[in-house]
């Protein structure tokens, strides 16, 4: 962990430099995570080199082996203007969750594999242009989000026995073939099998394959509506449909496929015989055999450009 600037150490007014109009930013922290999918061992002397050239009180600490939670509790606990975060999905995930909507400004650099939160706010995977553009132009938002358990999610949520495709994909990622072809052995024995039970606002329980949950932040559907959440059931019978539903997405709109059924919500509840499969912006999860989920208004806020760089993605 690096040592925390001086505290003595001049300020530079904000308005004499390029930083940001739209947000007062004095103060900030960066946590990175060398152990993430795509930052590298040598990002926090970059960071600390690309911080010293702006008007701000800059901290960059790299998080150890030990518990993340603990770290991003004691940078909150220093009251940054800014906390920026240079790790994967999850690690972005738990800061946002614990800023909340009352704390710092989260900036959740791409720094992992698939970067959802952050491409969806910057649309970009280069965490160095993310970060400039952040201090230049960046504007606070509310990001609404959703809530299963004591789980969070800000882009999308995948409940089902499609998610448990997600592990064999980061075993290839890490060079274990063997792995891979165990997990995808296992998803392809649950595949057209394993269907959750759901009720959509209280309504009537369906089933299907799959549930994905859809946040504002990337929906085309929900236009810009921060109200709820835009639930979409998958039910592809047998392997031609899904592959025709994978046909779809690709071309056109998958929202016309036969084989989805969509609606704006606020709360679902799942049900499964077992264990239920999920991928919350981008990581893997298991949760229980039920699970309630809830829509949260606002969740935290981030200091990104405008407009977000959202992109509708299941």
């Amino acid at each position: 962990m690096s040592p925390a600037a001086d505290p003595a150490a001049p300020i530079v007014d904000p308005a004499a430099a390029r930083l940001t109009p739209h947000a007062v930013v004095r103060t900030v922290t960066l946590l990175v995570n060398p152990r993430s999918g795509s930052t590298g061992p040598g990002a926090g002397e970059r960071a600390r080199a690309l911080l010293a050239e702006w008007p701000v009180r800059a901290q960059v600490i790299v998080l150890g082996s030990e518990d993340f939670e603990a770290q991003i509790a004691a940078a909150l606990a220093g009251k940054p203007d800014l906390l920026a975060v240079l790790a994967g999905d999850g690690t972005a995930r738990t800061a946002a969750a614990l800023a909340g909507p009352d704390g710092p400004l989260i900036a959740p650099l791409p720094g992992g594999t698939m970067n959802m939160l952050s491409r969806a706010l910057y649309g970009t995977t280069d965490w160095v242009e993310a970060l400039t553009a952040t201090l230049e132009a960046g504007v606070p938002r509310d990001v609404s989000g959703g809530k299963i358990g004591g789980h969070v999610f800000y882009c999308a949520a995948i409940l089902g026995s499609p998610a448990l495709w997600a592990p064999a994909r980061e075993a290839v990622r890490r060079g274990r073939l063997d792995l891979a072809w165990s997990y995808a052995r296992k998803a392809l024995r649950r595949a057209f099998g394993g269907r959750v039970r759901y009720r959509l606002d209280g309504g009537p329980v369906r089933r299907a394959e799959a549930l994905a949950l859809l946040c504002p932040l990337i929906s085309r559907a929900l236009n810009g509506s921060e109200d709820g959440l835009e639930a979409a059931a998958l039910s592809p019978a047998d392997a031609a449909e899904a592959f025709r539903l994978a046909y779809h997405a690709m071309t056109s709109d998958w929202r016309h496929d036969p084989a989805v059924l969509t609606a704006k919500v606020r709360t679902a509840r799942v049900e499964a015989r077992s264990r239920i499969p999920a991928v919350l912006d981008g990581e893997s999860v298991l949760l229980g055999p039920r699970a309630r989920v809830r829509f949260q208004p606002r969740a935290f806020r981030a200091l990104a450009p405008a407009p977000p760089a959202a992109a509708d993605s299941v």
